[in-house]
């Protein structure tokens, strides 16, 4: 597994993890956002550092600003977006018995990574 990894939509970089956990820092590029998507297996919890996002949770939209945090349970639909002109950078903690990024059924995507079916 990388320790960092560029996206169409900015990057990340794995802070710390290990049984059960996982720590990223996570940068959106502005007017970008990741896949809406779910996972099995995991749990997340995201804190805004910088910038400010806009949370889609189970189909209802929720403005973060720097310092306010969401919670992702395991199975919830999910996506976060920098809606601003700077970089959105937000903390990621992942729980839960397996945190591969294998984990991921994307719904939605703007970069063409949708499931297919």
């Amino acid at each position: 597994m990388p320790d960092h990894d560029e996206r169409p939509w900015g990057n990340y970089t794995v802070l710390d993890g290990g049984d059960g956990y996982q720590v990223k820092r996570i940068e959106v590029i502005p007017g970008k956002r990741l896949s809406y998507q779910k996972h099995a297996h995991r749990s997340e919890h995201w804190v805004v550092v910088q910038g400010q996002a806009t949370v889609t949770l189970d189909g209802q939209d929720r403005h973060l600003a720097e310092g306010e945090t969401v919670d992702i349970p395991v199975g919830a639909a999910h996506r976060i977006a920098n809606p601003g002109d700077g970089r959105m950078v937000f903390i990621e903690v992942q729980r839960g018995d397996y945190l591969g990024e294998d984990d991921i059924v994307r719904l939605e995507d703007d970069f063409g990574r949708a499931a297919r079916g």
